[in-house]
């Protein structure tokens, strides 16, 4: 019958075939690409988010004058004058209200203090709105801002304080004490302090409080800010000092433009409430929670401090639907008392660092889809990651637009040496997939390292030359990664923790997690301890135990055996009432490994794993004795 049709509607008849094929053939696209390329669209979606920001942060680079965040806030300020911009303790404090409180400060500073564009000023408050409008008014100014910890004290707070450059000390009223006891020393720099009081009686300290309540709230010239340019400092940022005294980074605007696009890449939008309970001088709670909310135009709820207890009732309270968490935050989320009503809250998007695989999961199950986007960064680095996918245990995905992006490798690194190892023309070795190594970022015009404000050694130390040809430079991120052959990034350890037993590489982290799981255990904080007669360090661990629960010798025992290989189980095991950690909720561990395993010395129970009965027993003296002289063998 086909020889009888005319040739116009037998070409109709094929191209409608052809049609009905390509129709049916993208009808099954997505299907074919979930089943080969599972993750193909939250690849593109991400570079799309992605290239989008690094679009802007170019356009505002060329503007005359330079377009910072300032500006960007002020912008915002225009728009919606009215919108909640700060709900705090049970106040809240719109766009415009924030806008003229830093205005009173800038004033106030100004004819107070004198202060011009480039002076430093180092700020020592808590979580507070104050501490949000006396950070803009000084970027107002063109004042870089050193974030002080307020947890920090005497020695430590010093050296905070020196080596950031700052000529200016501004203290929250309930900090004077910790002020006082540095004083004679700021006397000594000559350094100006003022205390947000509207009285102090202290020699050496003036109270600015009331020359702010009456300062004028008109805006501020944006010429007091002219010379402001992309690579101008911003910012100090301190690292935790998890290995020695903080160190303060120089944070430029351009990194402080990146940290505020967080949010925008995992999906934040205008209308969402972001939840701030992190501490406002870590760049978690800083860049990417309050600076980044700015950028985003959204309300924040900010707290004083974590609270696992009272966290989700504050989330129902406000209808937050972001939440940020760093370190063992989501752990101690789990384990608050199991609710009705857990999973009754508006929460979308978790944002953070530093949560193990068991604890995501857990979170998951008990509060319900909340899509957890871990990232892996650090304040002064120049290589990150972000998880952009819902893979529970990963910190990040390589794919195309992060390889130009960020230029990064990941090559083989000499745990016990703790250095890069070199082939015979002295260069690096690239690892391949699935093997764990040193994260090194490449240094160039567009990721370049800063380094750290008054610490000349240890900026040379993260700089590491000589990588893969002679003369390049990376920066050494001082962490172990590895990537499958997936391209997903997982986060192995720090240099330093990783420790070397019987040859083998033991990764404190991994030992951690195992440990978790012994049923008397509640928190765990491993490392390495140094044994006079031996090579490398032997694996020891300070726990702290359930409440009402004592040390199980033999359980203990018999959970490391079935998950570990024997170099990799601790030998000592200590008992403590709680395990110290930063304001940012990382294990200390510098004192642990210094105090070592000396039952002569510490007060805290400690046991020994005796391979022969297959337990942990009481670290006696004569136990100690014995290992000391080798008559124990290790």
């Amino acid at each position: 019958m086909i020889k009888y049709l005319s040739l116009d509607v037998f070409q109709t008849l094929v191209n409608m075939y052809v049609w009905i094929t390509v129709l049916a053939g993208l009808a099954l696209l997505p299907a074919l690409l979930k089943t080969f390329f599972p993750y193909f669209f939250q690849d593109c979606v991400y570079m799309y988010r992605a290239l989008g920001r690094g679009i802007r942060l170019i356009v505002y680079t060329k503007k005359t004058p330079f377009y910072s965040i300032v500006d960007c806030f002020l912008d915002a300020v225009k728009k919606h004058p009215g919108k909640v911009f700060i709900h705090f303790e049970g106040k809240t404090h719109s766009y415009e209200e924030v806008d003229k409180e830093s205005n009173k400060v800038a004033n106030a500073l100004r004819s107070e203090a004198g202060l011009r564009e480039g002076d430093t000023v180092a700020l020592f408050l808590g979580n507070e709105p104050r501490f949000v409008w006396t950070w803009l008014g000084l970027a107002k100014l063109g004042c870089p801002a050193a974030l002080l910890n307020f947890n920090i004290r005497s020695k430590s707070l010093l050296h905070c304080f020196s080596c950031c450059g700052a000529s200016v000390l501004i203290a929250a009223a309930e900090l004077r004490d910790a002020v006082e006891e540095i004083l004679p020393a700021l006397k000594e720099k000559g350094i100006t302090v003022y205390l947000l009081s509207d009285e102090c009686t202290t020699d050496g300290i003036q109270c600015i409080g009331q020359a702010i309540a009456k300062a004028s709230d008109t805006p501020l010239s944006p010429s007091l800010r002219s010379n402001i340019h992309i690579r101008t400092t911003a910012l100090y940022i301190y690292t935790s000092g998890t290995t020695g005294l903080p160190k303060a980074a120089y944070v430029t605007h351009e990194r402080v433009w990146a940290s505020s696009f967080i949010q925008g890449v995992c999906g934040v939008t205008s209308k969402d409430i972001f939840y701030i309970n992190l501490p406002l001088y870590h760049s978690a709670g800083f860049l990417i929670g309050l600076v980044g909310s700015i950028e985003r135009g959204n309300t924040v709820v900010l707290r004083r401090k974590f609270s696992a207890s009272q966290f989700w009732d504050d989330c129902r309270k406000y209808n937050i639907t972001v939440m940020q968490y760093i370190g063992e935050t989501l752990r101690y989320l789990c384990n608050t008392q199991k609710k009705d009503n857990d999973r009754d809250h508006n929460v979308r998007v978790a944002i953070g660092n530093g949560v193990r695989a068991d604890v995501w999961k857990e979170f998951l199950n008990r509060f319900g889809r909340i899509h957890v986007r871990e990232l892996y960064a650090a304040t002064e680095g120049n290589v990150g990651f972000i998880n952009y996918t819902d893979k529970v245990g990963v910190v990040g995905r390589i794919n195309i637009l992060s390889k130009v992006l960020f230029p990064f490798a990941i090559i083989k690194f000499d745990i016990e040496k703790e250095e890069p190892v070199r082939n015979a023309e002295g260069l690096c070795i690239p690892v391949g997939k699935g093997k764990v190594g040193l994260l090194v970022g490449k240094i160039t015009k567009h990721t370049p390292f800063v380094g750290y404000a008054g610490n000349k050694q240890q900026t040379v130390k993260k700089r590491l030359s000589d990588v893969f040809v002679k003369g390049d430079l990376y920066f050494n991120s001082g962490d172990l990664l590895r990537i499958d052959h997936d391209n997903f990034v997982y986060f192995h350890d720090r240099v330093g923790d990783t420790f070397r037993w019987k040859g083998e590489n033991v990764a404190t982290t991994e030992v951690a997690d195992i440990l978790m799981m012994v049923d008397c255990i509640e928190e765990a904080n491993v490392y390495g301890v140094k044994v006079e007669g031996h090579e490398g360090r032997i694996g020891m661990a300070a726990v702290k135990l359930k409440e009402g629960r004592e040390f199980d010798c033999n359980n203990t025992c018999s959970v490391l055996a079935n998950y570990l290989p024997v170099y990799a189980r601790p030998r000592f095991m200590r008992i403590q009432n709680s395990l110290e950690v930063t304001g940012t909720f990382k294990m200390k561990k510098v004192k642990l490994v210094e105090e070592g395993f000396d039952p002569n010395v510490i007060q805290d129970p400690l046991y020994f794993l005796d391979l022969t009965q297959k337990k942990y027993i009481p670290l006696s003296p004569e136990i100690h004795k014995s290992i000391m002289s080798q008559d124990i063998k290790l």
